[in-house]
């Protein structure tokens, strides 16, 4: 009786050691990785503050460009993190990032819109299947209870990179004339390039699953492994089915539709709010600086959510209320026409976009079986990114132009995010989906 008390007692300690040092080792690295991705694909916004002009870019012209980065991206998205299955993950991550590097440094040398087409294309289509690649590397490693506080702190990444991103960004503008070259040509190289070298250390910090972590004891890989197990073996809503069935399945569209908003705004205010704060007469540099204060609030506010979604356990409501946010920051923008107004409206919509993401993952995480995972969340990102990318950027820029209007721009999206908000209610409510979840994976087919 003694030794089961005693045995009883070691779990929680076990299981407290043991995550503690996967989530100190695997994640502060991605989050550096995903830091410089968002940068790598978001500088856009801020070179088109000198690009557009040297290269006779309209507004309509800049969002397709700025799109196809989504049109790559949904193309190859599925398809990456079903070879990262194959192959490995330290592999397949090393190759997303050195790919992803050569292909941004490239974009400094571009000199008419057509290349600029192409090379969006090939940036969007060589980081497909790092978001979802490491979202499903983290189920490798991470118990379910703690997912959307480590999903959340992983996503700090992208508020991160723009807060961290924009002032560097409006620096390196400033290089202007540096060795013959445009202050854009030094942003896309300089940002470009340490993706490259941390691609290459990927490979050796890396490694693909708990059984091949030679920095846990055989004690802790013990249990990680035969927790992770245990809960693969839980019941899941959608169960094994092929790829197929999947992108036909009713559950992925709804949970895309439900991602898009919070996608298409990050997405969208990434690449034109540097426009909007520079119409107030600021220079590059302030603009920088403006364009930073809201993503350095969601930083610290999808944090705070996060952890309180896993400290409840409450999925649905944590990601409604978000999608609501941002849809009301939005509509806020026929409020006020001044800078401080304008920065206080970026806030609020960030907070809501990215306070949105870890209650979101965890929960679409927790109804897929562990064998429809790999292709299911990379299937939600790409539909998602798609719609929010890749549609949503190019109307913003196609209204603006239009009508001349920021705020007229901005209902498409508002209207989108408040039918996600809508959706993920009605969906957590459906008896079909709770009826489901309550059946073991085997009878799904597996």
């Amino acid at each position: 009786m003694s030794d089961k008390i005693t045995r009883a007692a070691a779990v929680p300690d076990i299981e407290q050691q043991t995550v503690k040092r996967v989530i100190w080792r695997i994640l502060p690295f991605l989050i550096v990785c995903y830091l410089i991705a968002i940068i790598d694909r978001g500088n856009i916004g801020m070179a088109s503050l000198q690009m557009n002009e040297d290269l006779g870019l309209s507004k309509a012209v800049f969002g397709l460009a700025s799109s196809l980065f989504f049109v790559g991206y949904f193309l190859f998205e599925v398809p990456s993190n079903l070879a990262m299955q194959k192959i490995g993950a330290k592999i397949w991550i090393s190759r997303i990032m050195v790919t992803w590097g050569i292909v941004s440094v490239c974009t400094a040398f571009v000199s008419s819109a057509e290349m600029l087409y192409v090379l969006r294309f090939l940036l969007g289509a060589a980081e497909a299947g790092f978001f979802p690649g490491v979202i499903l590397y983290l189920t490798y490693w991470i118990p379910a209870k703690y997912r959307a506080r480590v999903i959340a702190t992983f996503m700090v990444a992208i508020p991160a990179a723009n807060f961290i991103g924009s002032p560097i960004s409006g620096a390196i503008l400033t290089m202007d004339g540096w060795f013959g070259l445009r202050g854009w040509h030094w942003l896309f190289i300089i940002e470009g390039f340490p993706a490259i070298v941390l691609g290459v250390l990927a490979f050796f910090l890396l490694s693909n699953r708990p059984e091949n972590a030679h920095w846990l004891t055989s004690e802790q890989r013990n249990w990680l492994s035969g927790k992770l197990a245990e809960e693969n073996a839980q019941r899941k809503a959608i169960g094994h089915i092929t790829l197929w069935q999947l992108l036909r399945h009713k559950h992925i569209w709804v949970m895309a539709l439900i991602y898009a908003g919070a996608s298409a705004a990050g997405s969208t205010l990434s690449v034109w709010s540097p426009q909007l704060l520079k119409s107030f007469g600021l220079d590059n540099f302030t603009t920088g600086l403006m364009n930073a204060i809201p993503y350095g609030l969601a930083s610290i506010l999808m944090i705070v959510w996060g952890r309180s979604s896993d400290r409840s356990g409450e999925r649905r409501w944590h990601t409604a209320l978000t999608l609501f946010l941002i849809a009301g920051g939005l509509l806020a923008a026929f409020l006020t026409d001044t800078l401080a107004g304008s920065v206080v409206i970026l806030s609020l919509v960030l907070i809501g976009a990215y306070s949105m993401k870890g209650p979101f993952w965890a929960l679409a995480s927790g109804w897929m079986s562990s064998t429809t995972a790999a292709a299911g969340l990379a299937a939600i990102g790409a539909m998602a990114n798609l719609i929010g990318g890749g549609l949503m950027v190019n109307v913003y820029g196609i209204i603006d132009e239009k009508t001349g209007s920021h705020a007229m721009a901005m209902i498409p999206l508002a209207l989108l995010c408040a039918a996600g908000g809508i959706a993920v209610l009605l969906m957590g409510r459906s008896k079909k989906l709770h009826v489901e979840a309550e059946q073991p994976v085997a009878s799904t087919g597996k």
